[in-house]
């Protein structure tokens, strides 16, 4: 493997990784807000679910930032990511312009994620 591939690799491990242990982060610290805005899109047991979604994107950001366990990571990224595209983010039954924009953003950005998370299961 060349140094310059091993650089990029890290690199790429960092950003990716450090993106999802961010959002897992932030779901700890701002309990209260998500769990209002996922009881407010009719997710059930909200509380418990963004606990849950947490520690699947801390999990699963570590994994891919120490290169370990890694398709088990990408796993426990894409069970994350799926409900909450189609839950969170569902646009297309929004009224608000500046809401459904946001979210259309979200989800396709989401999708996007999930194409890169399934790429690294064939890695």
């Amino acid at each position: 493997m060349s140094q310059t591939y091993e650089i990029l690799n890290l690199l790429g491990q960092i950003i990716f990784g450090g993106y999802f242990i961010m959002s897992g982060i932030k779901h700890f610290k701002n309990h209260a807000h998500l769990t209002g805005y996922a009881a407010a899109m009719k997710v059930p047991q909200a509380s418990l679910a963004v606990f849950a979604s947490g520690v699947l994107l801390l999990l699963g950001g570590l994994g891919i930032l120490f290169g370990v366990y890694t398709n088990i990571a990408a796993w426990l990224l894409i069970i994350f990511l799926v409900p909450t595209t189609l839950m969170i983010h569902s646009f297309w039954k929004m009224s608000d312009p500046q809401t459904r924009m946001g979210n259309e953003i979200n989800f396709y950005k989401n999708l996007a994620l999930i194409g890169a998370l399934l790429m690294y299961l064939h890695y």
